[in-house]
């Protein structure tokens, strides 16, 4: 499969309207004028196929035996980077707000795992699924996500691949210039 180009992916985004403007507080607690909203994108099977595909061959070479995402924003693009891997897909998700294995989810001692996300930013969301699958025995061997909004400084601690990069400021809430200008940031994500 050919490789997709960052811009290629930014305007599929744009095509399907998941790239949206505004006020908006992340799943990080930060506030930016811009959003991804990647259910939009995830929801049509063929260009949800297609994404995870390509973040596969990014995969490939770590030899992976299983692919862990985050509830929920991450399962759909998991599900499909495992299926283009021909691995199982899991998903850790919040029990009293701790994310955690749950369903019958388990790993294999020493199970080789790639932790899958749709958007990364601060990486808090990818950290946390890594310290589960820790936690439960696997050996994370890299990450990856659709896109990368950190502008390359999400400082994790394994190889990391993502299929495209935007540059969209962020802000602390006590220091975010949209508050200040008396607009109310929207949270569209899937975290409370």
């Amino acid at each position: 499969m050919p490789s997709l180009t960052s811009n290629q992916v930014l305007d599929l985004f744009r095509r399907v309207g998941a790239l949206l403007e505004g006020h908006f507080k992340l799943s990080s607690g930060l506030h930016s004028p811009g959003y991804l909203q990647s259910a939009l994108v995830l929801q049509h099977p063929r260009e949800a196929e297609t994404l995870g595909a390509a973040l596969a061959e990014a995969a490939r070479p770590l030899k992976p035996d299983v692919v862990m995402s985050p509830a929920l924003g991450g399962i759909v693009i998991g599900q499909e980077v495992a299926r283009a891997l021909d691995v199982p897909a899991i998903f850790a998700e919040r029990a009293d707000g701790t994310l955690t294995l749950r369903r019958g989810f388990s790993l294999t001692p020493g199970a080789r795992v790639f932790v899958v996300e749709d958007v990364v930013t601060t990486g808090g969301s990818t950290r946390e699924t890594m310290d589960v699958a820790t936690r439960a025995g696997g050996v994370v061997v890299g990450a990856g996500s659709i896109i990368d909004r950190s502008g390359g400084d999400q400082g994790l601690p394994v190889p990391y691949s993502s299929l495209a990069q935007l540059a969209v400021p962020t802000y602390q809430p006590d220091a975010c210039p949209l508050c200040a200008a008396g607009s109310t940031a929207i949270k569209p994500g899937s975290r409370a």
